[in-house]
């Protein structure tokens, strides 16, 4: 009788894992189920570029199933609950799915109701997101029309799906207000709770000078207590107060719903991941991969990549009864839009820092941490990458599951 391993979640994370998995387990011995509530799959670092209409929606938008590959089978069902000790998984519509290994890529969602006064009577009128389809929609009509006045873009607390995102949008914007010649009738605030413009200081040191070149306010340290839609103000547990007249706000992020109602997540329904091998903490047979981690790693595409290579050779080591390898380092790289057809890229990992170098090669031809139109390119490409060979977990060249330690470490 074949044994079962089941996905939850057909993200990029999900497709990711059903392909190297595929690729790679007898199908007379292994079925293989993906389980995700939407039947579109979409290119989230799109939504970046939608609201300044750089991106339609047939740029961003899939059919889930085309990247599913052949022997996996695609369930478009809910998630209600999880429970491990019985090798088990029920769906909403009442449906139980057992197991012999679970992966779980159910990732995570903004939960703007978790902060007062976010979801108010302006919510998308003149209170936006752009970490949703629907946001970045909203937002982009809203945009059209604006005619200047104080913008703020908002971090509400950490962690985030791709940290660098709304500092992007806010140099993104600087760009398009100037585009449109009304720069100067536009006051732009960056609002973070951290104590600079990014989580790693030399990288927070680049982008907050980035951010003063451009004349950008960078309020450090803000940790908002509410909303206050009435009178159009962001507040601070500590008293501070930022007056807007377009917020663009990035809510708490926060796992799945379906972790809450299983219990299996910390306070914001991340679920406990051993951070080298992404084998879950409390259960053997059920690994987490992407968003859904609480790893102190960034919550971006190319983590998932580099997890992914890790979790398939750990899933095959599982299922043979070996140690598994004690190898993903929290490797992370990512471009970032700096406007005016500009763009940086850093590398970094759990233990090293962004640092300035060649990049993927000894040769470059990218540099790191350092402004370039080439970069730019690099950001644009990367959705081709994303839909032909990352998704289909092909290997990209040059670019290793481990970073490598930098020369001046």
């Amino acid at each position: 009788m074949s044994k079962h391993l089941l996905i939850l979640g057909g993200g990029t994370a999900g497709t990711m894992m059903a392909n190297h998995l595929r690729r790679r387990l007898p199908a007379s011995d292994w079925r293989m189920t993906v389980v995700d509530r939407s039947e579109k799959h979409l290119y989230q670092p799109g939504f970046l570029f939608l609201p300044f209409g750089k991106y339609e929606e047939s740029d961003i938008i899939r059919q889930t199933r085309v990247f599913m590959p052949h022997g996996v089978e695609f369930v478009q069902a809910e998630v209600n609950q999880i429970t491990p000790e019985s090798h088990a998984v029920k769906l909403k519509d009442g449906q139980e799915m057992k197991y012999d290994i679970l992966i779980m890529a159910t990732g995570c969602r903004t939960a703007p109701e978790e902060t007062e006064g976010m979801l108010g009577p302006k919510w998308r009128v003149n209170v936006h997101d752009f970490y949703t389809l629907d946001g970045a929609r909203a937002l982009r009509e809203k945009l059209k029309t604006f005619a200047g006045g104080r913008v703020v873009v908002h971090i509400n607390e950490m962690p985030i799906k791709c940290p660098v995102a709304p500092l992007e949008f806010t140099f993104l914007a600087d760009t398009f207000f100037r585009e449109r010649g009304i720069r100067d009738k536009v006051t732009l605030t960056y609002v973070t709770p951290l104590t600079g413009a990014f989580t790693k200081p030399k990288a927070s040191k680049k982008l907050g000078h980035l951010l003063g070149d451009k004349g950008i306010e960078l309020v450090t340290d803000f940790v908002a207590e509410k909303v206050d839609q009435e009178n159009n103000k962001l507040v601070c547990f500590d008293g501070r107060e930022v007056s807007y007249d377009l917020l663009v706000t990035t809510p708490t992020n926060m796992g799945d719903e379906a972790v809450r109602r299983s219990v299996l997540g910390d306070d914001l329904d991340f679920i406990p991941t051993h951070k080298h091998t992404l084998q879950s903490v409390q259960h053997p047979d059920v690994f987490i991969i992407g968003d859904a981690t609480n790893l102190p790693a960034s919550k971006a595409g190319s983590v998932v990549h580099f997890e992914s290579e890790t979790l398939a050779d750990n899933v095959m080591l599982h299922i043979q009864g070996k140690p598994l390898k004690e190898e993903f380092d929290g490797h992370s790289n990512c471009f970032i839009e700096s406007g005016n057809g500009k763009a940086l890229l850093i590398d970094f990992n759990y233990e090293y820092e962004p640092h300035e170098g060649p990049f993927p090669f000894a040769f470059g031809p990218m540099r790191l941490l350092e402004e370039s139109r080439l970069n730019h390119l690099g950001k644009l490409a990367f959705r081709h990458v994303y839909w032909n060979l990352l998704l289909k977990a092909w290997p990209l060249p040059g670019i290793s599951r481990q970073k490598k330690k930098p020369i001046n470490a």
